[in-house]
């Protein structure tokens, strides 16, 4: 069977794409590659890319002069964890206190690894999580 390598780019759908962006860049930190009245896209850690689209915004075919790229859409709070180093678990903690955005939870994994859950202004359920969640990381 053919290999898979990585999960390169992960979509979520929000309501208020200049919010959403503003959040994104300011409270955690993300490069903006690209920018546009229906999505913008993230760099996250050079290796991944974080797509936000206007909800209800993709949901017809978009045709570029390389090919089309079928419709898609999400509804309701999805999750996306983002992987951090376990040295910068305090600093996080502490970015995400001054950006007065709540901690939902905290998790200690049984491999040892360390997960603080929150929310984006679109309630999608976000996860800054250290080594050890899983036999992959």
């Amino acid at each position: 069977m053919p290999k898979l390598n990585a999960v390169l780019e992960t979509a979520l759908y929000v309501d208020d794409l200049d919010r959403a962006r503003s959040f994104y860049e300011d409270s955690l930190g993300l490069t903006l590659l690209l920018h546009n009245q229906r999505m913008c896209a993230f760099d996250v850690g050079g290796r991944s890319v974080l797509l936000l689209f206007v909800r209800g915004g993709s949901t017809e075919p978009i045709t570029t002069p390389g090919g089309t790229i079928p419709p898609h859409d999400g509804q309701g709070p999805l999750h996306i964890g983002f992987a951090i180093s376990a040295e910068e678990l305090e600093a996080w903690e502490r970015r995400l206190k001054e950006c007065a955005i709540p901690v939902e939870s905290r998790v200690t994994w049984s491999r040892g690894g360390t997960s603080l859950y929150f929310r984006d202004p679109d309630g999608h359920v976000l996860e800054l999580v250290t080594p050890g969640l899983w036999a992959t990381y």
